[in-house]
């Protein structure tokens, strides 16, 4: 059921924006804002107990409770929801979420419901700009499978004929950037016009301008901000939780915990599929094998001289790594364990599980439990 047609039986309906232990932040749609203002209308007297009441019609922001019978259910309330909000308190902004619509999209990492695209942010300078790091992040966006835009922040620290071999490269993998400097102001506007309108999550490094970027958008908004460590050329977290904001010209935007080295945690045949200049020769060719990994195969039509092929690569031995841990695990009578080195780009190696009867100590209690039944046999 659509929410047009929850809308027009009355029910209120509104966006979850954050959730805090058990309790979850509604955004209410304008027809609740309305309503409350004829309930405003209609009950003089209690404006008058209750001043700080607002009557007009903006979308109130509830603080609700998710209903008990959902959770007999395991319903997920998630951030990006559209709910249904029954018993709303508005003086005490207070409500209960009593349905989940459907989800139009949905992402276990970060955890958030309907979004339409994702905006990756990255800086060309301060930190520097990392092509593996980056196409990370880029085959972590493509996997989802929702649309990505590409912002590289701090523009002003290169060079106009720097920014053109950034560009060029770029367009090589099949994406056009846009160039920004929050700092100065350069092409934010054209930033927000790729984010009317729809719902959207931004991702990228820290340090590299996400939270600037925010507050430059929203100008309600003052996100703490930190600055890139000098000795590690990175930067800090500043993000904790999910939150969604809304945004001056219509939707919304989500502020997402920052992480370093996103998980291949992808099907390693599909894999592929996420790098756009691949996508391009198998639009046109397919290869011998129809589960060919692109490696070694005989007639291959990936395997060639294109840039990010040593990161496919890469990818594909983390991938099938994550593939083999996840059967590991299926299988407890398994004899390999995945450990991962401590150094390098989350590389991982199989080791021989030991044998844990073996070399455990047996405790007191055990061995006193053997004494008396030695002592019951002699009897």
């Amino acid at each position: 059921m659509t929410g047009e047609n929850f809308a027009a039986t009355g029910q209120l309906l509104g966006t979850v924006v954050a959730v805090q232990a058990n309790f979850y932040r509604v955004q209410m749609d304008q027809e609740a804002g309305e309503q409350r203002s004829r309930g405003a209308e209609e009950k003089l007297d209690l404006n008058a107990l209750l001043p700080h009441c607002p009557t007009a019609p903006s979308p109130p922001l509830l603080l609700c409770t998710r209903r008990t019978r959902l959770k007999k259910i395991g319903q997920q309330v998630m951030v990006g929801d559209r709910v249904v909000v029954e018993e709303p308190d508005w003086a005490g902004g207070r409500g209960a979420i009593a349905e989940v619509l459907p989800r139009q999209s949905e992402l276990d990492r970060p955890a958030i419901a309907n979004v339409n695209q994702i905006l990756l942010v990255f800086a060309v300078a301060d930190p520097p700009l990392e092509p593996y790091q980056l196409s990370r992040f880029l085959i972590k966006a493509e996997s989802t499978g929702l649309d990505v835009l590409l912002c590289l922040n701090k523009s002003d620290l290169i060079s106009p004929q720097e920014q053109q071999q950034v560009s060029d490269r770029l367009l090589g993998w099949g994406y056009q950037p846009i160039f920004i400097s929050v700092k100065d102001g350069i092409n934010t506007d054209q930033a927000a016009k790729y984010l009317s309108n729809k719902i959207t999550v931004i991702a990228g490094p820290s340090g590299v301008g996400k939270s600037s970027l925010i507050n430059t958008l929203i100008d309600s908004l003052q996100l703490r901000v930190g600055e890139v460590s000098g000795k590690l050329a990175r930067g800090r977290h500043t993000t904790r939780h999910i939150e969604l904001f809304e945004l001056p010209s219509g939707g919304m935007l989500a502020d997402t915990p920052g992480f370093n080295q996103p998980d291949m945690d992808c099907n390693p045949e599909e894999l592929i599929h996420y790098f756009p200049e691949a996508r391009k020769r198998l639009a046109v060719a397919s290869c011998r094998f129809s589960d060919c990994l692109h490696r070694d195969e005989p007639e291959c039509v990936v395997r060639g001289d294109w840039e990010r092929y040593e990161h496919y690569l890469e990818f594909l031995d983390a991938a099938i790594a994550h593939q083999t841990q996840l059967h590991q695990q299926a299988d407890p009578e398994s004899t390999m364990k995945l450990k991962s080195k401590s150094k390098g780009k989350g590389q991982s190696q199989y080791e021989p599980k030991l044998e844990s009867k073996k070399y455990r100590r047996i405790s007191r209690k055990t061995q006193l439990q053997d004494l008396q039944e030695l002592y019951r046999d002699e009897e």
